[in-house]
């Protein structure tokens, strides 16, 4: 029977592969376990074998099942990793350490007001609607640069940028993409990759990679 310590571990194992394909430091790529949908029980699982970062896409299922998880493992780093509407900043700036989903200048007004309120700051990762897909959040390639400025002159840190890849296409010169984006604004942090395409995520400069299915799932 594959647990989820086993199913961890290969993909750790296949980050550390990936790196050092890549050249690069293992120790660089932080693994976030997606737990949306999931359980308390599930996630219980993973942190006794020793996952520390997650990952949530709802605001309201978050705060429906983290704050005790969160009591019991302090340790804990909490990602948000869905769509954010403004009107959830508050809970969102509470509960979260890392925003991944920041793509318009509204939604960074509005962290701001919250952190200010509740004294927090959660690091944030502006989004790129790097598929330029009409369904799918995150700002437009040219918006980079002020969006990036635009934190930088706010409270909040940055922590890098972050996409999602087109699906059913090859996922790799969408990554390399936002790698380009992220020198050309001297950013370091890579928010990219998921269950399907982390390692070459990982081997194009992911410093986070947000895996769910393939963790919690056999």
């Amino acid at each position: 029977m594959v647990t989820p310590a086993d199913r961890r571990q290969a993909i750790i194992d296949d980050i550390t592969t990936a790196a050092k394909l890549a050249r690069r430091d293992p120790g660089e790529v932080t693994l976030i376990a997606v737990s949306k949908t999931r359980g308390a029980d599930a996630i219980e699982q993973l942190i006794a074998a020793g996952q520390r970062h997650f990952g949530e896409s709802r605001v309201q299922e978050a705060l429906a099942k983290w704050p005790p998880l969160l009591e019991r493992h302090p340790d804990i780093t909490l990602h948000c990793v869905g769509r954010l509407q403004s009107n959830k900043a508050a809970e969102a700036v509470e509960l979260f350490s890392l925003i991944h989903s920041l793509d318009r200048a509204s939604l960074l007004d509005a962290l701001v007001r919250e952190a200010g309120k509740q004294d927090r700051r959660p690091s944030v990762y502006v989004q790129v609607n790097i598929g330029e897909e009409e369904q799918k959040g995150g700002c437009a390639i040219g918006e980079v640069g002020d969006l990036v400025a635009a934190v930088r002159a706010s409270p909040l840190p940055l922590a890098g940028l972050m996409a999602i890849p087109p699906l059913g296409v090859e996922p790799a010169p969408f990554f390399a993409l936002l790698a380009e984006l992220a020198r050309r604004h001297g950013v370091t942090g890579l928010s990219m990759g998921m269950s399907a395409d982390f390692k070459s995520a990982v081997m194009l400069g992911a410093t986070a990679v947000r895996v769910g299915t393939a963790l919690f799932e056999d």
